[in-house]
């Protein structure tokens, strides 16, 4: 059986999504909270296997809700469902941890069908809110693309395994502005060292093995 917590100001919507949530075979609604705070409260004492959690709540809102519960029960598998697609609501949610997605235009069985996919471990996205997360994945830039040209002519030679002085001979410049390009070099990267900006750079296909 597949515990689920429901959290959402609204008591009609509770209502309904639990009347026909208890219909299912396989699924107890074991409470209803009608705030963030209460959600919190609930979700760390039931232990639910799912909880549904909306988004625009008094006292406290779905995400910080999402983020209290994560940070005390990493475990834990938060459903969002909610009226909103707007990116402000969408990308803290589910940074926040929530493993789903879905609007209450959902059908309820489709609602149940998520629950027992998100308890399975898979990830439920409304498709409009996939395709959202699918744009910010490709419009998001590696590391190495912040680099300058002269940045990343420094870096393959960094991975070429040239000292800064060697790096400063072949490319006719200082040695003080050679020390200025590997700082920004490791510090665009995100990485401790030369070494790490080596193996980054044979990782990432900016230099062929």
């Amino acid at each position: 059986m597949i515990r689920v917590l429901l959290v959402d100001d609204h008591e009609m919507v509770r209502i309904g999504v639990s009347t026909y949530l208890s219909s299912q075979k396989d699924i107890d609604v074991v409470g209803e909270a009608d705030d963030g705070k209460n959600g919190v409260k609930m979700a760390l004492s039931l232990k639910p296997d799912i909880i549904l959690m909306d988004l625009v709540m008094k006292e406290m809102d779905g995400v910080e809700a999402t983020k209290q519960i994560i940070r005390e029960w990493p475990e834990a598998k938060i459903i969002i469902v909610t009226s909103f697609l707007d990116d402000d609501k969408v990308y803290p949610a589910l940074e926040a941890g929530a493993s789903s997605y879905l609007l209450k235009t959902t059908r309820a069985r489709d609602i149940a069908e998520a629950i027992r996919s998100t308890y399975h471990g898979q990830s439920v996205l409304e498709p409009r809110v996939a395709a959202k997360m699918m744009n910010k994945i490709r419009n998001e830039e590696m590391p190495h693309e912040q680099l300058t040209n002269r940045e990343k002519e420094v870096l393959l030679l960094i991975a070429k395994g040239k000292t800064n002085q060697e790096i400063a001979d072949e490319l006719f410049i200082s040695l003080k502005t050679v020390k200025v390009h590997v700082s920004n070099i490791l510090s665009k990267l995100g990485v401790e060292d030369r070494t790490k900006a080596a193996i980054y750079a044979y990782q990432n296909g900016i230099i062929k093995s």
